[in-house]
């Protein structure tokens, strides 16, 4: 008996030897025809940790190929993510996007342009200097914003992989494999990129949605950016000349402004030009300005970064009334209402500084229009448009509770209808000054009809000529009656010029059988031609 035993607990011990080698050496076979299904079994192995390691990279790198960054004054959102074909998107929403052929490799790489920070903002417009420091450091941001999102692309790659290999296998050294796996590819595709990175590819862009029109809208880029340069240094210079404005004031006998005179501030067309905002601040600080009017087009393209340019409207202290351009759109008025002491017009009234003020935004969004030629008219369909935006805004000045005494559109054409209901309509949109009267209606007060220049010079397009557009305001002087008296006109030279030229009216009622120009308005259903004032 005892041998027996003996000889079954030898065998028990052989199998449970034969179970533990069989549990920890998973790769060791018995010879013969069962090396072929262990061949095929480390093939399959292999096979899975390449597809769990190429797996966990790809989902490594869509959810942390992504991080935000400054470049310049932009907050900027970077991402990467595989593709068939390297290359770079500059996605700036709503305009379109720029596509770059900029490297090889199976990543893309997307720069999307996010709001303006306005504190950097800010900046820029207070010294002109940093503008050329803020585009030298651009380069250098870009650079930090690809080395950061790079590494957290490879970290975010290998970590996700990792985990998902731990799942499918609960192998250690699987899990290991896949992770180098992860890492190689992640590595290797930027590498690649990096390494045949085209930094000449940034010069030969490829358009997208309503950037195609950006060459034709902003010219030769390379000469704007030199005119710049210099505008820069002479606005330093020519904004400092304002200061000069009260001595040529003192020595004009013609006016003195009574006391309990309104002074009001006629401003139009910015298009986003930061140096309007020096200008403005400076008038409105030394000639002692009640409220400022703005008659529209304040940004270009009426975008979500471009809102936070009306941010300067809080620092002049003074309430500020504001009709949308055909650049604007809604959300530029949003932004322009959030401001402290602003007030947008959307044909209602405001009574502002004693002064009731009625005003109707444009009834067109036309952002990447171009400048026309002068003296380009209108289509019938936009006549309809414009004539019909006034004939909306006569409509609420004549239901007016209190008499209107300012009456605001975006284009001249639409105050026509205006004629008779109030003694004053204020205009843009056409970056030249003209004062005239309205035609008038029998039996009805006179209306005068002034339209401003642009007081951001026309932005980037006031460079493109040989001649700048200069940068234009007006000051208003109204009596105790709230009627207009006088009025200052105010002109900054463009590049190259620093002069600073104030021109003083005097409102006077004309003689007996004096000849009063007349500003020919257009009639709904006209010609093509019906209005003089070019469409921008």
């Amino acid at each position: 008996m005892d041998g027996q035993e003996n000889e079954q607990r030898g065998t028990g011990d052989a199998n449970a030897r034969d179970r533990r080698e069989r549990r920890w050496r998973p790769w060791r076979r018995t010879a013969g025809p069962a090396d072929g299904s262990g061949r095929a079994r480390r093939a399959g192995v292999v096979a899975a940790v390449l597809a769990v390691g190429l797996a966990g990279a790809v989902i490594g790198v869509l959810a942390g190929g992504r991080v935000n960054t400054d470049i310049g004054p932009f907050r900027a959102y970077l991402t990467l993510a595989p593709a068939i074909e390297g290359g770079t998107t500059v996605d700036i929403p709503p305009l379109g996007a720029l596509q770059l052929d900029s490297h090889d490799g199976p990543t893309h790489l997307t720069v999307r342009l996010g709001a303006l920070d306005q504190r950097r903002t800010e900046a820029l417009i207070d010294d002109p200097a940093s503008i050329s420091r803020a585009s030298q450091s651009a380069v250098e941001d870009v650079r930090n914003g690809a080395m950061r999102l790079g590494l957290r692309t490879v970290g975010s790659a290998v970590l996700v992989t990792l985990v998902l290999a731990a799942l499918v296998f609960r192998n250690t050294r699987r899990t290991a494999w896949a992770g180098g796996v992860a890492l190689a590819v992640t590595a290797g595709s930027l590498g690649l990129a990096a390494g045949t990175v085209r930094p000449q590819a940034i010069e030969e862009p490829r358009y997208e949605g309503l950037l195609v029109n950006a060459p034709a809208i902003v010219g030769d880029a390379r000469r704007i950016a030199n005119d710049y340069s210099r505008y820069s240094e002479q606005l330093q210079r020519l904004v400092g000349n304002v200061s000069q404005l009260y001595t040529t004031v003192s020595a004009l006998p013609v006016y003195e402004p009574a006391p309990g005179t309104t002074r009001v501030l006629h401003v139009s067309d910015m298009h986003l030009n930061p140096t309007g905002w020096q200008l403005i601040r400076t008038v409105v600080d030394q000639f002692g300005i009640n409220a400022v009017i703005d008659t529209g087009d304040i940004t270009d393209w009426g975008s979500e970064p471009e809102a936070s340019f009306v941010g300067s409207i809080g620092l002049l202290k003074k309430p500020y009334v504001y009709i949308r351009g055909n650049h604007d759109s809604a959300r530029t008025a949003a932004a322009v209402a959030r401001q402290p002491n602003a007030v947008v017009l959307s044909n209602s009234t405001v009574s502002v500084a004693g002064l009731t003020i009625a005003g109707i935004g444009d009834p067109r969004f036309t952002p990447d229009k171009e400048t026309s030629p002068a003296g380009s008219g209108l289509t019938k369909q936009v006549a309809d448009q414009v004539i019909g935006a006034g004939d909306q805004l006569a409509t609420t000045v004549r239901n007016s509770p209190q008499p209107v005494n300012i009456a605001l559109v975006h284009d001249p054409a639409s105050a026509g209808p205006l004629s008779g209901t109030c003694p004053l309509v204020l205009a843009g949109h056409t970056h030249a000054r003209q004062v005239s009267k309205l035609p008038q209606v029998s039996g009805k007060q006179p209306t005068q009809l002034m339209v401003e220049g642009s007081t951001g010079g026309a932005g980037l397009r006031g460079l493109e000529g040989e001649k700048p557009t200069p940068l234009s305001m007006t000051v208003l002087y109204f009596d105790q009656q709230k009627m207009l008296q006088a009025y200052d006109d105010i002109t900054v030279g463009g590049t190259g010029q620093s002069q600073v030229n104030l021109e003083r009216h005097v409102i006077k009622e004309p003689a007996k059988g004096a000849q009063v120009p007349v500003t020919p308005t257009p009639t709904r259903g006209g010609p093509e031609s019906a209005s003089p004032t070019p469409t921008r």
